[in-house]
């Protein structure tokens, strides 16, 4: 079992509904990652969902904090909501680099995951700003400057390059359809488990003490449709990487 700390996977939408003369404002809170929550509690893991909008004050800012867990998922949260603490943006005094902590804790033994998204890697509109990073230098792959989002509304499949490792092991060869992906390149002491139209989709490195992984598609929609999520296979792949992240197995 792994604990784990799942920062992302919700947003909040705001509304302006119109009626004839009437407008009324409404918003409404969104959590992308039920299906992953659920089926990692099934594999026996302890999970934390840190909702988006809480991680700028929330997210660990001290060893101590972090190492209450054995791995970190960062899922479709940009930089800018860990940079930017409210002692920062909103009062202007000094914090942890969070970014920089999460290298350091790795480095000691940490386990971190990124999964693909609009604010992951790169993202829309290079918005998520991972590159040139402290995130960047540990993970598996090398991250675009600019917007590096793969569009693929017609469904793509990833396939497993024949590599043995714990990840993705008793995985089918070709998995069900994605619609979509970030174009990333894979790092020369890392080691590629799947990919998808000759990009990395799964890769994962050994950094110091520590492991990571990169996930280069979304974990829920709408990259991930209901074929990619309903697959037997989806709770066995992000089980096997939280436990493998986590130190649990050799390689």
């Amino acid at each position: 079992m792994a604990r784990i700390l799942l920062a992302g996977e919700s947003w909040i939408s705001a509304t302006i509904d119109h009626k004839g003369y009437d407008p009324f404002a409404h918003t409404q809170v969104h959590i992308g990652c039920e299906r992953l929550l659920s089926v990692l509690a099934e594999h026996g893991h302890n999970v934390t969902h840190m909702r988006s909008h809480d991680a700028a004050e929330s997210f660990p800012l001290t060893r101590d904090e972090l190492d209450s867990y054995d791995v970190v998922l960062l899922s479709d949260i940009g930089s800018n909501s860990l940079l930017l603490p409210p002692s920062v943006f909103e009062l202007g005094r000094p914090a942890p680099n969070r970014l920089h902590l999460l290298r350091e804790w790795v480095h000691d033994g940490g386990g971190l995951m990124m999964a693909g998204g609009y604010l992951s890697f790169q993202g829309f509109e290079a918005k998520a700003k991972y590159a040139g990073t402290a995130i960047e230098e540990i993970l598996p792959v090398d991250i675009s400057r600019w917007d590096d989002r793969v569009e693929a509304p017609q469904g793509v499949r990833g396939t497993l390059t024949g590599t043995s490792h714990p990840v993705v092991e008793g995985l089918e060869e070709t998995w069900p359809i994605l619609l979509g992906y970030q174009e990333l390149t894979l790092k020369d002491d890392a080691t590629l488990l799947a990919e998808i139209e000759g990009s990395p989709l799964v890769s994962v490195r050994t950094v110091g003490k520590g492991r990571t992984l990169a996930f280069a598609s979304d974990i829920s929609p709408h990259w991930a449709p209901t074929e990619f999520m309903e697959w037997d296979g989806y709770g066995t792949l992000f089980s096997q990487a939280m436990t493998w992240l986590a130190g649990g197995e050799d390689k």
